[in-house]
């Protein structure tokens, strides 16, 4: 391991054993110009900023998840410790809800507005996300061309980088971007303890802690690259695990903290049990229901399995087998499936499929199988950004506001529906009733913005409930209008009666 490798002495990283390899016979004249000269790892970064600048320049209106992320990030941080360490929402409608389990990421999240001055809204927000995401590829990206060659971890970044899978949640208001850029970190640290370099060992131990704390479910990553250093390394992994298990430690204790708070399943109600079905949900996610892009994604992904070599493909396989093995264990004991959490982990199904394409031969043959799966995912990923928001609660508000007159209600129907209310209604906050007030007596004219499908497990009671207080006091619902979303639809309701007007 001392000696110098002649193909890190021509400047090309990785190869079986996650040492450099020489370049191979017949590679074009330009790839060796875009390796040593322009910064290869940079053109996967670009792709993503520029699919995911588009999708932030489209302004979608934020949807639930992504409200809360706008309520809670500008708090002052002593609130934002003291809810968590009690267990105490931090908004009257969601005293049931604190920021327990992604509290690292709304800490991030203030830091980044009171440092940048952007408000916490589908631009400022979403930036954090999009640029987190980008340094996680370009660690990535750098890490995968020190485990298995520069051509392969170009092939994984540009397939990573033009998913709409990724796409659509690199930008997302909540944690999984920074996920992304501990996981990128994670693996590029690896890369270079396989190098051996004992420095590195502690850079895996930074990355992990931070992978845990962006999104616990991430500890999935850190537990892949576990069995893939004992599976490369065997014994002399073992100081890699316990650096990795104490890692974990960190976001395992705010779990921890969040149970014993009575919080531990604090809006999880809404999680599908899926069963088995896990590897099938998941390809579907990555592929955005694009056939064009799923079957050229299972077979190369099969291809880099079977003709892949070396610490690439250990490390691509655990990076996806073992997340999605456990998670498709855990369904049986209870639902906890949910796509966008095991996001990092796919990065790991890329790898795969470059390690497929890049292993085919002729060499043509995988360079026109590279070029499909990217230009399948591209399309997908530009077809996505032309579907709308998830949830239109901003148009829904705002159809109010052009009718509405000074001293007629505004009603959140249940909890679910008060994040966006709160948070577009600002014009209406004289008249803005969010759970849990009611609506005053004598009013003749009330509007009511509430989930189609009732929201959460137990909100359907509750917006059942207010249609039959605004009964008894004699109103009559006399006009809908429905926002169509992606997630949900959104319903603006006008109840007249007698009275005042």
């Amino acid at each position: 391991m001392g000696e110098v490798d002649p193909g890190r002495a021509r400047g090309d990283e990785g190869g079986p054993d996650g040492l450099a390899t020489p370049a191979e016979p017949g590679q074009a004249a330009w790839w060796h110009l875009l390796a040593a000269r322009l910064g290869w790892w940079v053109v996967p970064a670009l792709v993503l900023a520029g699919f995911g600048t588009a999708l932030v320049a489209r302004r979608h209106g934020l949807w639930y998840d992504e409200l809360y992320s706008a309520e809670v990030a500008p708090l002052p941080v002593g609130d934002l410790v003291r809810a968590v360490v009690r267990g105490e929402g931090t908004l009257p409608y969601l005293r049931d809800a604190p920021p327990s389990y992604n509290a690292p990421y709304y800490l991030v999240g203030h830091l980044w507005l009171a440092v940048t001055g952007l408000a916490a809204d589908e631009v400022g927000l979403r930036t954090l996300s999009l640029v987190a995401s980008v340094g996680g590829l370009v660690a990535a990206t750098r890490g995968v061309g020190r485990l298995a060659g520069r051509w392969v971890a170009l092939v994984f970044g540009l397939v990573a980088a033009a998913n709409p899978f990724v796409v659509e949640y690199a930008v997302e208001a909540r944690g999984y971007g920074l996920a992304l850029l501990g996981s990128g970190l994670l693996v590029l640290a690896f890369s270079r303890w396989l190098d051996d370099r004992p420095w590195a060992i502690g850079l895996v131990g930074l990355a992990a802690a931070g992978v845990g704390l962006a999104h616990w479910f991430a500890l999935l990553v850190v537990g892949a690259v576990a069995v893939a250093a004992v599976v490369l390394r065997r014994r002399r992994a073992l100081s890699l695990v316990t650096i990795l298990g104490a890692a974990c430690l960190p976001a395992l204790a705010l779990v921890g903290l969040a149970v014993a708070n009575g919080v531990g399943g604090s809006g999880a109600e809404w999680i599908a049990d899926v069963g088995v079905a896990v590897p099938r949900l998941l390809l579907r996610s990555w592929t955005g229901g694009s056939a064009w892009l799923l079957w050229p994604t299972v077979g190369l992904a099969a291809a880099g399995l079977a003709l892949g070599r070396g610490a690439g493909r250990t490390v691509a396989a655990a990076w996806v087998g073992v997340p999605v093995a456990l998670v498709t264990l855990a369904e049986l004991l209870r639902p906890v499936y949910v796509d966008r959490y095991l996001l990092p982990a796919l990065l790991g199904l890329a790898l795969l499929v470059a390690l497929g394409a890049t292993a085919l031969r002729p060499r043509w043959l995988g360079t026109v199988a590279a070029v499909m799966v990217v230009a399948a995912s591209a399309w997908a990923t530009v077809s996505a950004q032309g579907l709308g928001p998830k949830e239109d609660v901003r148009a829904a508000v705002a159809s109010v506001a052009a009718s509405h007159r000074p001293g007629q209600p505004v009603v959140a129907a249940a909890r679910w529906d008060a994040l966006g209310l709160d948070h577009y209604g600002s014009g209406l906050a004289a008249d803005l009733v969010l759970p849990p007030a009611t609506v005053a007596t004598g009013t003749s004219t009330v509007w009511v913005v509430r989930r189609a499908d009732g929201g959460v497990k137990g909100d359907a009671g509750k917006s059942a409930a207010l249609d039959r207080d605004l009964e008894r006091r004699g109103l009559r619902r006399t006009e809908e209008r429905r926002f169509p979303g992606r997630y949900a639809t959104t319903l603006v309701q006008r109840w007249d009666g007698p009275g005042p007007g």
